[in-house]
This record gives structure tokens, C-alpha cells and sequence, in this order.
């Protein structure tokens, strides 16, 4: 499936850069450039865009006022941006990723298809079958929330509620590409997390927006922070 993708940033060499590392990726295609918010909506009101890769601080309307004035069926919103201190209030307002500048091409690949997960709708064999008592269930990709091992089997918390499955983390793993590793027993997806709470341990507590909590280890929460620039 191919990612229609807008680019916003008010630097034209960070706008070359990221048409350059978007355009030797596959199935993606660039639908225009913008450099501010007020552009982005323009844009955006004509439809046939996936996906945005958004700064944050540009002219007359900033990223995140963009992003909430974005209706709620999308586009998804990839943040670019040199300032990591935004990250937390990003997730919040729904945004799919959140990548920190100069952007690497192997990230830049990650977060899209994170949003390629969620816009494609794991249509047909990208689907996730999951067992159940009524029969082989066929659970989008992106339906789900976060995955924690129980015992010998896996819950899955998904938009249709919790699943238990008997599929391996780590195949979970591979065939859930939005999701991250944040415990040897537990996959979450990072735009679904409404707060983190600090532990004496040096992990987290992640709170996710459907009110469960994840336990995010010591080490992941490292490579988290790295990640968000905290």
C-alpha cells in the first residue's frame, strides 16, 4: 500500500531533507510541501493525505495547534522536530510518532510504517488471526493497544477488548511493527500512552489512554528517553 505523505517545515533544507530520505523509501508518495500550520489545513481540506510529517515550531500557527485542529479521522501526524520538550503533549493529541531531528532514514522508515499499520487496516493476509471459542478472528493491526504475557499466553488489549492468544511476544512483535518492546513481557503502542509515571526503579508505569497500565523497564525507559530526547 502506498503512504501519501504531506511535508510541513518552515526550513526548506529540513523540507529537501526529508523529501530526499522519504523518496528512497518504497511505496511512498510525497502529495506536497508546506511551511506552516495555516498551509497544513489548507492542504489537508482537500484530502487524500495519509500521513503528515509535521515540525512543531513554525510560523503564525504552531505543529501541535495544527494537530488539534486536524479533524479526527486523520491524517495521522508524524512529528519532525529538534525539540524533544513537546513529545509527551504530542501522544497526547494523538500524534502517530514523534521524531527528533537531524532525522535518520531508519527511523524515518520505522514511524512510517508504524502509520502504514494503522491507514492500511491490515487488509487481507496482513491481518492478525487470533484463535477464538467462535472461530479464527481477523484483528487489524491496528486495533491494538498493547500485548502482556499472562502465564503460557499473551493478552492482547485491543479496541474490541482484551483477546488471549497463544502467539509468541516476539512474533507479536514482528507482525505488529507499530509496537514497541518496553518489557520482556509486554509490547505497547507509544501513541496510545496518555502519561508515564516514574519508578524508584528508573522504568515506568506507562498509562494508556484505555486505562490500563503497562510496566515499562529500566532499560527500555532509557532507550525511551533517549528517543524523546528527556
Amino acid at each position: 500500500m502506498s503512504l501519501r505523505v504531506l511535508i510541513a517545515d518552515d526550513e526548506a533544507l529540513a523540507r529537501k531533507r526529508l523529501v530526499r530520505l522519504c523518496t528512497a523509501l518504497q511505496d511512498i508518495e510525497i502529495v506536497g510541501e508546506c511551511e506552516d500550520g495555516e498551509q497544513v489545513l489548507a492542504r489537508v481540506a482537500q484530502a487524500g493525505i495519509d500521513v503528515i510529517l509535521l515540525d512543531i515550531h513554525m510560523p503564525n500557527l504552531s505543529g501541535l495547534d495544527a494537530l488539534a485542529l486536524l479533524p479526527a479521522e486523520g491524517p495521522r501526524v508524524i512529528f519532525t522536530t529538534a525539540h524533544a520538550s513537546h513529545a509527551l503533549r504530542a501522544f497526547e493529541l494523538g500524534a502517530a510518532d514523534y521524531v527528533l531531528k537531524p532525522v535518520e532514514a531508519e527511523r524515518l522508515a520505522k514511524a512510517l510504517e508504524r502509520v502504514r499499520v494503522r491507514v492500511g487496516g491490515g487488509r487481507g493476509l496482513d491481518r492478525l488471526p487470533i484463535e477464538t471459542r467462535k472461530g479464527l478472528l481477523l484483528l487489524d493491526p491496528g486495533e491494538v493497544s498493547h500485548a502482556i504475557i499472562q502465564g503460557e499466553l499473551v493478552d492482547l488489549h485491543t479496541d474490541r477488548g482484551v483477546l488471549t492468544t497463544d502467539m509468541r511476544l516476539a512474533d507479536l512483535e514482528r507482525r505488529l511493527p507499530h509496537m514497541e518492546r518496553v518489557h520482556r513481557r509486554a509490547l505497547l503502542d507509544l501513541s496510545r500512552i496518555e502519561r508515564l509515571e516514574s519508578q524508584s526503579s528508573g522504568g515506568y508505569v506507562a498509562h494508556m489512554k484505555d486505562g490500563h497500565q503497562v510496566a515499562i523497564s529500566r532499560a527500555s525507559a532509557r532507550l525511551l528517553r533517549r528517543r524523546l530526547g528527556l
